[in-house]
């Protein structure tokens, strides 16, 4: 192996699933380990989220002429171990790859050792995230060999600016932050108005519960969102962006920072790009966390120093924008598919995807599924596939219940629609939205009473407040909500709810408030038996709500173990060893730690 010519390269994941799982120390140590040998031909790189977050701190190795091999859940000892095996002796480490943990029916003999093997990745097309967990994010040099700026340098130095638009309009992209709107229509509204200063603004404010798609993106490849600004400054005619991102995001504000200064010190941003004599350059700006200000005319508030709170359209941000000049705002996920749009051309985007959606879509799969982490797919694969065949289906034998898209503005869809090709009008159809691309899986256990409740709560706490039916609607609809989980709701606060959701989602001013009723409308849509088993038998079918259930031993089935008496906070539960315990009502708390400890099942919710 010392001899090798072409360096090994090992990857090391080092977004922020990665630094939370401890893939620095592991990262470290390989570093360690070469440097102590002297290995200059091995490189210890790091590099963003390859999308499989629940295998995390994951390792991959490129011996020159050999198969990739992926290596998961690794820690500092097993790094120690792969180095010395693998690295120096050229033998993998079977026990540590990602084959080790797969299903015995689909393992055959020198298959799964790659990451890509597996069956969360067959059904996955990367466009977007073509170059998270393969480049090193911060060195432009990976970038560039990977076809990076080669969009860019076709747009300015072969292109008119109306050819770019109109190639947009082709390849039928459309808006990927929730709305859809198509991305070269909006471009073309701001192109033609007339100003001394436009702008390009990369909306990074991901703000929905479980969504981490843009922050991958900007960890993982942020010259794509460089590049795809300067091509929309090119195509409008803007000189200066910016990209609002949550200061929530450390490593991604800190990537982008190096990433737009390696760009300048190229040329690629600043004057006369590509001796063009187009001049486009980039700040970023930091975003407190208000989810509010995901809503484009709230984000630019903020930029401008103001509290962001909506505002009427029209006039819209193409006419008057930030500071009042024209502006295009375009999510992360929509401007990492432009260079490939660019390079590639409309055609080769347009044969993914459906008639109305072309392209992929990347989801952040989470909640009660199997496989966690993000999957990009053609739009138009089913929910059964995104669930199943990539998430690997509810973990623990449960039955699956419920997905939510679109994150707290979306609906809840049921097991009836997991046949529904995913794309813009079929979720909006079935009572739910694309969004942003949060899918978050649920199973039998999940009430979806306090599941509506849950995000309704959210959007009460992020409402800016401006318009009447946001502010108050929700609130109102929240407390009706608190009401029914707690056993004391009506038919009447059933009806009420009802009414409140429909004038909330028709009478609030921006996409926030419009959409806040989703959850509420999906369910009473598709779930209102358990609605109505809250309010008319006061019992919550997914023995979820604590207001409705009790906690009861099986004295068949208890064996006097004492573990739930020790383990109860508040001394609720009689008994001596090996005597069938009780549990006294008056003083239990309903914590759920005796049924959760319970080896024998002796413990009831009833």
């Amino acid at each position: 192996m010392k001899d090798i010519e072409n360096p090994i390269r090992v990857l090391v994941g080092l977004a922020t699933c990665g630094i939370s799982a401890g893939a620095k120390p592991v990262m470290k140590t390989l570093a360690d380990e070469a440097e102590k040998r002297n290995m200059k031909n091995v490189q210890v790189v790091q590099t963003g989220c390859v999308g499989m977050c629940t295998y995390e701190p994951i390792v991959e190795v490129y011996v020159p002429g050999k198969e990739k091999v992926t290596y998961i859940h690794v820690d500092t000892e097993k790094a120690k171990k792969i180095f010395e095996e693998h690295i120096l002796n050229g033998n993998v480490v079977d026990e540590y790859t990602i084959g080790a943990e797969q299903p015995q029916e689909e393992k055959k003999e020198d298959e799964h050792t790659s990451l890509m093997d597996v069956q969360f990745y067959r059904k996955q097309k990367r466009v977007a995230l073509r170059n998270c967990g393969i480049i090193n994010p911060e060195d432009i040099h990976e970038y560039i060999a990977k076809d990076g700026y080669q969009a860019l340098g076709k747009a300015l130095t072969e292109m008119t600016s109306e050819q770019v638009i109109s190639l947009m309009k082709e390849s039928g992209l459309r808006g990927r932050g929730g709305a859809g709107f198509p991305t070269g229509m909006k471009w073309s509204f701001a192109a033609p108005n007339k100003a001394d200063q436009k702008y390009i603004i990369c909306n990074a404010d991901e703000g929905d519960p479980g969504a981490f798609m843009d922050r991958s993106v900007l960890e993982g490849d942020p010259h794509a969102v460089l590049e795809a600004m300067a091509i929309a400054g090119y195509a409008i005619g803007a000189t200066k962006g910016f990209i609002y991102v949550r200061a929530e995001y450390p490593v991604a504000v800190q990537r982008l920072h190096i990433a737009i200064d390696q760009a300048r010190e190229l040329g690629l941003l600043g004057k006369n790009i590509f001796n063009s004599g187009f001049d486009f350059d980039i700040e970023t700006r930091l975003g407190a966390g208000a989810f509010v200000c995901g809503e484009e005319t709230a984000l630019m508030q903020s930029i401008e120093g103001k509290r962001g709170m909506s505002k009427v359209k029209p006039p819209f941000p193409a006419n008057k924008g930030l500071w009042g000049k024209p502006t295009v705002i375009n999510n992360v996920e929509t401007l990492a598919n432009i260079p490939q749009i660019v390079f590639h051309g409309p055609q080769w985007f347009k044969s993914m995807g459906t008639e109305k959606s072309s392209g992929t879509k990347v989801f952040a799969l989470g909640g009660k599924i199997t496989n966690t982490g993000l999957v990009e797919v053609p739009m138009g694969t089913t929910l059964k596939e995104v669930i199943y065949d990539i998430g690997g289906g509810c973990p623990n034998g449960k039955a699956f219940k419920a997905v939510q898209t679109g994150g707290p503005s979306g609906g809840c869809l049921t097991k009836d629609h997991l046949d529904i090709p995913i794309d813009y009008e079929n979720l909006t159809a079935a009572g739910s939205m694309m969004g942003s691309g949060g899918m978050i899986v649920m199973d039998e256990d999940n009430c979806m009473v306090d599941i509506a409740r849950f995000f309704l709560e959210f959007t009460v706490d992020e409402s800016c407040g401006k318009c009447t039916p946001c502010r108050i609607g929700t609130k109102r609809m929240l407390k009706i909500l608190e009401k029914i989980t707690q056993g004391k709701g009506t038919m009447e606060d059933l009806e009420e709810l009802e009414t409140l959701a429909t004038s909330v989602k028709d009478g609030s001013l921006c996409g926030l408030g419009q959409t806040a009723p989703n959850p509420v409308l999906s369910t009473l849509r598709y779930f209102k038996d358990e609605y109505l088993a809250h309010i008319v038998d006061k019992k919550c079918p997914a023995k979820h709500c604590k207001a409705l259930l009790t906690y009861e031993i099986n004295k068949d089935k208890c064996t006097g173990c004492t573990l739930c008496a020790r383990k109860c906070p508040v001394n609720a539960i009689e008994g001596t060893v090996k005597n069938p315990h009780a549990i006294s009502q008056e003083l239990c708390i309903k914590c759920g730690n005796c049924y959760s400890v319970c080896r024998f099942g002796a413990v009831e919710k009833n």
